[in-house]
């Protein structure tokens, strides 16, 4: 099978590549707006419905992974017209593409689709998207989109994605813990951390599903790591794996740091859909954050 990765400068895109690396199942186009130091990427912006239906004509892309998007959540609601043209519009024209092409579409979404109602028990695929913000909302017309367009495709909302890679939860906790007396953490929000490595994981053995003959069900997954809990406990996780315990880490509450948006305060996925449709075993997220924070720092976690 021959993909295109979207994207491929983030922290899925890269996590991506390294999986994919050598997995002579499938052949890889990596693209992307910027420049990727590390490997070969072709410039593309995926706004340009054109620039896309010429590289999928030309490289026979049989399946596009895109993970690009417009992910700033406090800057959406300040852009919210760019936030859509990448988010929603630019979502569709790869599907209109894909659906022409007879390829198939795998999409990354987001929880924060949900978080207007009040969930205490995991969000399932099939549950009314209330996003309480302008990224949320995005995400939710691009899922749309797709849903519109007849492509085949899989949607997989992920959360609280972290990696080696990139800006993220981990590495600038890892930072604030290791340069500061004290430091608080919100704990009012709760869900799951994801690291990109399992989620890219989780990716390739969708794509090995659909190359097969009888190909896959298409349709909405949720994906992130098993376990649920607060931006405090996983940075009190994060702290003690890395050995930086001598930030005294203390809980508040989210309006303590006033936002533009408002984010879910439940947001934890159900993944049994993901689970038993692809035969998937999901890590729990201290064994995965352990392996992230192992290869950030050099030595085994604590």
């Amino acid at each position: 099978m021959k993909i295109l990765v979207t994207g491929a400068g983030g922290q899925l895109g890269r996590s991506l590549h390294d999986v994919l690396e050598g997995n002579s199942a499938f052949e890889v186009v990596y693209a992307d707006v910027a420049e990727v130091s590390e490997f070969e990427v072709v410039n593309l912006d995926i706004t340009d419905v054109a620039a896309v239906r010429a590289l999928v004509e030309r490289e026979r892309i049989e399946a596009i992974v895109n993970c690009a998007a417009f992910t700033n959540v406090d800057a959406a609601e300040d852009n919210p017209a760019l936030a859509e043209k990448l988010n929603a519009e630019a979502v569709a024209g790869l599907a209109d593409v894909m659906r022409y092409a007879g390829g198939l579409l795998v999409h990354i979404s987001t929880d924060y689709v949900f978080g207007g109602d009040p969930y205490n028990t995991p969000c399932r695929e099939s549950q009314k998207g209330t996003p309480t913000g302008v990224y949320g909302l995005t995400k939710l017309h691009g899922e749309e989109a797709i849903l519109r367009s007849g492509v085949r495709h899989v949607i997989i909302r992920t959360a609280w994605l972290y990696s080696e890679y990139g800006r993220n939860f981990v590495k600038t906790m890892l930072s604030l813990t290791a340069s500061r007396p004290s430091l608080k953490v919100v704990f009012d929000q709760a869900g799951t951390p994801t690291y990109a490595a399992d989620l890219a994981r989780a990716i390739v053995t969708v794509l090995e599903r659909f190359d097969c003959p009888e190909g896959g069900p298409c349709g909405i997954y949720h994906y992130s790591n098993e376990g649920v809990c607060s931006w405090y406990d996983f940075t009190k996780a994060i702290a003690r794996f890395s050995g930086q315990t001598a930030c005294d880490v203390q809980t508040c509450h989210s309006d303590e740091f006033p936002s533009k948006v408002r984010r879910p305060a439940y947001s934890v996925l159900d993944k049994t859909k993901i689970k038993e449709t692809f035969g998937l075993k999901i890590p729990y997220w201290t064994d995965s954050l352990r392996i992230c924070i192992g290869n950030l720092t050099g030595r085994k976690p604590l």
